[in-house]
């Protein structure tokens, strides 16, 4: 979905007009028409007002461009309510609401996630062992391809 048709979506099911929505992220009613009809878009900092507003990442304010995934245990993020949340509330895109949460890292080493990921895993498809074993080769590679380091 466009950016113009999401914030449309959105101010609409939130029962705003375009001017109290202006006011609440302290733009001109002008400058939601101009984002809603698709002549611009909202500036960052903006788009930082708005998915606090509307509580969605920003990744889904601009039409979900691309793919996210979990920089901690590499979940893919295909939805608002798996993303992590910063202190303030407001949604980290770069994290899994189980590997952060309020501006915090859940896991204190690369151990403790490997243990959550097992629980979570295991199934009629894996058992323990395999589930433990893929997590171990995968995760090291994971963090060394990213970060370096569990974060």
């Amino acid at each position: 979905m466009e950016t113009r048709k999401v914030i449309l979506e959105l101010r609409t099911k939130r029962g705003l007009s375009q001017d109290e929505l202006a006011e609440k992220v302290m733009v001109t009613r002008q400058a939601v028409s101009r984002w809603e009809n698709g002549e611009t878009v909202p500036n960052t900092e903006t788009l930082k007002l708005l998915s606090k507003e509307f509580d969605v990442s920003i990744n889904t304010l601009l039409g979900e461009p691309r793919k996210l995934i979990c920089q901690c245990c590499g979940m893919p993020l295909e939805d608002d309510s798996i993303i992590g949340r910063d202190s303030d509330g407001s949604l980290n895109e770069d994290y899994c609401k189980w590997c952060y949460a309020d501006g915090t890292y859940t896991y204190s080493d690369m151990d403790e996630l490997i243990d959550v990921c097992v629980r979570n895993m295991v199934s009629e498809n894996f058992t323990e062992e395999q589930a433990r074993s893929y997590m171990k080769e995968l995760l090291p590679n994971w963090f060394s391809i990213k970060k370096g380091k569990l974060p």
